[in-house]
């Protein structure tokens, strides 16, 4: 009869165990039927960027929004969010670049994946000058610098000059001093 007794015991304590996560996962189910949903704005930002975010399905007048690209969780503030959203602002942290999922706070529960938010990096040197003004200047400043001044050519024909001058003027000086 002890046999007996004991058998019962453990299959009623094994249904019991077996019951348990059923039990505790079905609270958390009724609260991650998808009704909540976080639309973020612009939903492609870049690092240090304020972005707004609205929530739907949440009932109640607050909650809260976090992501890993938030550098804190945005307060949700609004009417009823069940009817109307609930809206707050967050700002993208430096440094990051990918999407992430956006989980909102609200009934006191968390709705993970709710919405996402993408950070892209841009460049914040330009890749080449920009072609504005300057007549053009900027295209030179794109090719490399090719040698510049008189090349042996040019030397060979400014001492020619030089000497005619030079000739010129010592002629002249002479034929001055002959006509006084």
């Amino acid at each position: 009869m002890r046999t007996c007794s004991t058998t019962l015991r453990g299959i009623a304590a094994a249904a019991a165990i077996a019951a348990l996560p059923v039990a505790a996962a079905t609270p958390a189910y009724a609260h991650d039927e998808g009704k909540v949903h976080a639309t973020v704005s612009p939903s492609s930002a870049a690092p240090g960027a304020q972005v707004e975010v609205s929530v739907t399905g949440c009932d109640g007048t607050t909650g809260s929004a976090g992501s890993g690209a938030f550098t804190g969780d945005a307060k949700l503030t609004g009417r009823d969010g069940d009817k109307f959203s609930l809206n707050g602002s967050a700002t993208v942290r430096n440094g990051i670049s990918g999407t992430f999922d956006v989980t909102v706070i609200c009934d006191g529960h968390p709705h993970q994946g709710a919405g996402t938010v993408q950070v892209i990096q841009h460049h914040s040197e330009p890749v080449s000058p920009v072609r504005a003004g300057g007549g053009g200047t900027a295209q030179l400043a794109v090719e490399p610098a090719q040698e510049a001044g008189p090349g042996t050519r040019h030397a060979v024909i400014g001492l020619v000059l030089a000497g005619v001058a030079a000739v010129a003027v010592a002629f002249r000086s002479v034929r001055r001093r002959r006509s006084e």
